[in-house]
Protein backbone atom coordinates (compact mmCIF):
# COMPACT_ATOMS: atom_id res chain seq x y z
CA UNK A 1 0.00 0.00 0.00
CA UNK A 2 1.73 3.66 -0.92
CA UNK A 3 0.48 6.26 1.19
CA UNK A 4 1.44 10.34 0.24
CA UNK A 5 1.98 13.15 2.74
CA UNK A 6 1.96 16.36 2.03
CA UNK A 7 1.97 19.06 4.43
CA UNK A 8 1.44 22.76 4.90
CA UNK A 9 -0.62 24.27 1.69
CA UNK A 10 -1.53 27.74 3.19
CA UNK A 11 -4.00 28.43 0.82
CA UNK A 12 -1.89 27.66 -2.03
CA UNK A 13 -4.35 26.46 -4.92
CA UNK A 14 -1.07 26.63 -7.49
CA UNK A 15 0.87 24.09 -4.98
CA UNK A 16 -2.11 22.09 -3.95
CA UNK A 17 -2.67 21.65 -8.07
CA UNK A 18 1.44 20.70 -8.14
CA UNK A 19 0.73 18.19 -5.35
CA UNK A 20 -2.16 16.65 -6.79
CA UNK A 21 -1.01 16.55 -10.26
CA UNK A 22 2.40 14.24 -8.58
CA UNK A 23 -0.80 12.23 -6.55
CA UNK A 24 -1.88 11.28 -10.20
CA UNK A 25 1.25 9.88 -11.11
CA UNK A 26 1.96 8.62 -8.12
CA UNK A 27 -0.67 7.06 -7.43
CA UNK A 28 -1.22 6.22 -3.96
CA UNK A 29 -3.54 4.38 -2.43
CA UNK A 30 -4.20 6.69 0.64
CA UNK A 31 -3.32 10.51 0.20
CA UNK A 32 -2.06 11.89 4.14
CA UNK A 33 -2.69 16.07 4.83
CA UNK A 34 -0.51 16.83 7.99
CA UNK A 35 -2.38 19.98 8.64
CA UNK A 36 -2.25 23.92 7.61
CA UNK A 37 -4.89 23.45 4.66
CA UNK A 38 -6.04 27.01 3.71
CA UNK A 39 -4.69 29.78 6.04
CA UNK A 40 -1.42 31.34 5.07
CA UNK A 41 -1.25 32.04 8.92
CA UNK A 42 0.38 35.50 10.52
CA UNK A 43 4.10 34.08 10.38
CA UNK A 44 4.28 33.33 6.93
CA UNK A 45 3.87 35.60 3.39
CA UNK A 46 1.11 34.57 1.10
CA UNK A 47 2.23 31.66 -0.59
CA UNK A 48 2.28 31.75 -4.75
CA UNK A 49 -1.58 31.41 -5.55
CA UNK A 50 -3.20 31.68 -2.55
CA UNK A 51 -7.06 30.89 -2.75
CA UNK A 52 -8.17 29.34 0.21
CA UNK A 53 -11.76 28.63 -1.66
CA UNK A 54 -10.21 26.83 -4.37
CA UNK A 55 -8.22 24.95 -2.30
CA UNK A 56 -11.13 23.81 -0.33
CA UNK A 57 -13.08 22.84 -3.49
CA UNK A 58 -10.05 21.11 -5.10
CA UNK A 59 -10.03 19.05 -1.80
CA UNK A 60 -13.33 18.29 -1.64
CA UNK A 61 -13.83 16.52 -4.52
CA UNK A 62 -10.64 14.81 -3.71
CA UNK A 63 -11.67 14.03 -0.60
CA UNK A 64 -12.92 10.31 -0.63
CA UNK A 65 -9.31 8.82 -0.91
CA UNK A 66 -7.70 11.29 1.59
CA UNK A 67 -7.05 11.12 5.70
CA UNK A 68 -6.12 14.49 7.20
CA UNK A 69 -5.20 15.94 10.50
CA UNK A 70 -5.55 19.56 11.94
CA UNK A 71 -2.85 22.17 11.65
CA UNK A 72 -1.81 24.95 14.24
CA UNK A 73 -4.08 27.45 11.30
CA UNK A 74 -6.29 25.58 10.77
CA UNK A 75 -9.94 26.57 12.70
CA UNK A 76 -13.43 25.18 13.23
CA UNK A 77 -14.09 27.56 10.07
CA UNK A 78 -11.69 25.84 7.51
CA UNK A 79 -14.07 22.46 8.85
CA UNK A 80 -17.00 23.89 7.93
CA UNK A 81 -15.98 24.72 4.25
CA UNK A 82 -13.92 20.97 3.72
CA UNK A 83 -16.44 18.29 3.38
CA UNK A 84 -13.94 15.04 5.20
CA UNK A 85 -12.61 15.02 8.81
CA UNK A 86 -9.63 17.28 9.55
CA UNK A 87 -9.82 18.28 13.19
CA UNK A 88 -7.90 15.66 14.91
CA UNK A 89 -4.66 16.20 17.01
CA UNK A 90 -3.45 13.28 14.71
CA UNK A 91 -4.34 9.88 12.98
CA UNK A 92 -2.69 5.81 13.66
CA UNK A 93 -2.36 4.33 10.71
CA UNK A 94 -1.61 0.41 10.23
CA UNK A 95 0.97 -0.04 7.59
CA UNK A 96 3.12 -3.00 6.25
CA UNK A 97 3.10 -4.43 10.57
CA UNK A 98 3.98 -0.68 11.83
CA UNK A 99 2.00 1.95 13.98
CA UNK A 100 2.37 4.99 11.72
CA UNK A 101 1.36 8.28 14.19
CA UNK A 102 0.66 11.16 11.50
CA UNK A 103 -0.20 14.32 13.22
CA UNK A 104 1.06 17.92 12.55
CA UNK A 105 4.02 18.21 14.72
CA UNK A 106 2.52 21.43 16.89
CA UNK A 107 1.96 19.53 19.73
CA UNK A 108 3.75 16.32 19.85
CA UNK A 109 6.81 16.56 17.46
CA UNK A 110 9.94 14.99 16.68
CA UNK A 111 11.45 16.79 19.31
CA UNK A 112 8.20 15.75 22.07
CA UNK A 113 7.77 12.44 20.86
CA UNK A 114 4.31 10.60 21.67
CA UNK A 115 4.71 7.19 23.04
CA UNK A 116 5.67 5.13 20.39
CA UNK A 117 7.46 1.51 20.18
CA UNK A 118 10.53 0.83 18.31
CA UNK A 119 10.30 0.33 14.74
CA UNK A 120 7.33 3.01 14.71
CA UNK A 121 7.05 5.31 12.39
CA UNK A 122 5.92 9.21 13.71
CA UNK A 123 5.55 12.28 10.95
CA UNK A 124 4.61 15.49 11.25
CA UNK A 125 4.93 18.70 9.02
CA UNK A 126 4.80 22.27 10.97
CA UNK A 127 7.98 23.00 10.57
CA UNK A 128 8.26 23.12 6.66
CA UNK A 129 11.94 21.02 6.28
CA UNK A 130 12.20 17.68 4.98
CA UNK A 131 13.39 14.68 7.50
CA UNK A 132 13.87 10.86 7.12
CA UNK A 133 15.87 9.62 10.09
CA UNK A 134 15.69 7.65 13.13
CA UNK A 135 15.31 9.25 16.89
CA UNK A 136 15.47 6.48 20.31
CA UNK A 137 14.46 3.40 17.78
CA UNK A 138 11.28 5.51 16.48
CA UNK A 139 11.83 6.79 12.38
CA UNK A 140 10.75 10.47 12.53
CA UNK A 141 9.71 11.82 9.25
CA UNK A 142 8.66 15.33 7.81
CA UNK A 143 7.66 15.57 4.01
CA UNK A 144 8.45 19.55 3.85
CA UNK A 145 5.99 21.71 2.92
CA UNK A 146 4.26 22.09 -0.46
CA UNK A 147 3.72 25.95 0.06
CA UNK A 148 6.15 27.22 1.76
CA UNK A 149 9.22 25.72 2.41
CA UNK A 150 11.95 26.90 4.87
CA UNK A 151 15.40 26.94 5.46
CA UNK A 152 16.81 27.02 1.34
CA UNK A 153 14.91 23.60 0.70
CA UNK A 154 12.75 22.69 -2.12
CA UNK A 155 8.50 22.42 -2.39
CA UNK A 156 8.40 18.95 -1.15
CA UNK A 157 6.00 16.22 -0.82
CA UNK A 158 6.44 12.61 0.79
CA UNK A 159 5.76 9.02 -0.48
CA UNK A 160 6.14 5.79 1.70
CA UNK A 161 6.30 2.66 -0.36
CA UNK A 162 8.07 -1.02 0.26
CA UNK A 163 9.23 0.15 3.37
CA UNK A 164 11.11 3.27 2.21
CA UNK A 165 9.98 6.85 2.65
CA UNK A 166 11.20 9.34 -0.22
CA UNK A 167 11.05 12.91 0.31
CA UNK A 168 10.21 14.51 -3.46
CA UNK A 169 10.43 17.70 -4.84
CA UNK A 170 8.07 18.69 -7.82
CA UNK A 171 10.77 17.43 -10.62
CA UNK A 172 11.18 14.06 -9.33
CA UNK A 173 14.10 14.50 -7.15
CA UNK A 174 14.74 12.78 -3.89
CA UNK A 175 16.07 15.25 -1.29
CA UNK A 176 15.81 12.54 1.42
CA UNK A 177 14.86 8.74 1.91
CA UNK A 178 15.02 6.13 4.60
CA UNK A 179 14.31 2.79 4.85
CA UNK A 180 12.19 1.37 7.49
Amino acid sequence: MKLMFISDIHGSLYWLEQALAKAEEEQPHTLVILGDFLYHGPRNPLPEGYNPQGVADMLNAYGKSLVAVRGNCDAEVDQMLLQFPMMGDYVLILHEGRKIYATHGHGFSIDHLPALSPQDVFIQGHTHVPVADLKEGIYVLNPGSIALPKDNHPNSYGILENGEFRIKDFGGNIIKQIRL
